[in-house]
């Protein structure tokens, strides 16, 4: 593997470790499409995308575990932890691009809908009831499509979370499901050493990106930061469709 190709392999994690740090979500739709214009094998991208995750994960919560709504962390773990082996069934039986084309449809829908001035938010769907669906949603697309992010983005928004608040649940979520995930990836034979190799370059663009968004983060005001999620998810949806098609 030629050094011009690791560069370009690091910029593109270090893009995703970026968002991700930056609004608490984000990474795998961003890096993903990124590498897919690489010459680099589709289960290294994965798992190295994963490795990132967990990696800005862990450095996210050790600096905002205050801010975990502990409650909805709870409810959404144990719904995901039901969602996994669902998902691997998923990915058997549903081809992966129906799924990545409903998502991004939706995220755009969501995202356009939520940011009018007409919007209205059913109370119903704010009650901690819906963290537990929104986990076993969580866990399926997390083990079958890499996508665990997008339903409890959604449950953040419509919850109102602070910045925060939305951050540090989110970023707990991500720790143990992505561990979860990262374990799976290992046993199913997604781990090379390559990958360690390309994650070892990686991790110094991980750490500075997971810095730098951590300070970005704090220069966002809370007001309007909602909208800038939203923008964003508009932006995932959007990738996840030119990538699919």
């Amino acid at each position: 593997m030629s050094w011009n190709l690791v560069i370009l392999i690091v910029i593109a994690v270090f893009v995703g470790a970026l968002v991700r740090a930056t609004f608490g979500f984000g990474e795998a739709v961003v890096s993903m499409p990124l590498l897919a214009l690489l010459p680099v094998d589709l289960y290294t991208s994965i798992s190295l995308i994963g490795l990132a995750g967990l990696t800005v994960a862990l450095f996210t919560v050790i600096s905002g575990w205050r801010d975990v709504d502990l409650p909805a962390l709870i409810r959404m773990v144990i719904g995901a932890l039901l969602g996994i082996p669902i998902g691997l069934i998923f990915v058997v039986q549903l081809p992966a691009g129906i799924i990545t084309i409903g998502l991004g449809c939706f995220l755009i829908v969501y995202s356009i809908y939520s940011l009018s001035p007409y919007k209205a938010i059913n109370p119903k769907f704010t009650a901690p009831f819906w963290a537990m669906p929104a986990g076993v949603i969580s866990g399926i697309l997390g083990s079958a499509y890499n996508t665990h992010g997008v339903p409890i983005v959604v449950y953040g928004t419509l919850k109102r979370w602070e910045p925060k608040r939305f951050r540090g649940t989110l970023q707990a979520h991500f720790l143990v499901t992505g561990a979860l995930i990262v374990a799976g990836q290992a046993m199913g034979g997604l781990w090379s050493k390559e990958l360690f190799k390309l994650f070892g370059f990686a991790l110094p663009a991980i750490i500075i990106a997971t810095l730098l968004g951590l300070f970005l983060q704090r220069r966002i005001p809370n007001e309007k930061f909602e909208q800038y999620v939203f923008v964003l998810l508009v932006i995932l949806g959007g990738l996840l469709l030119v990538n699919t098609i």
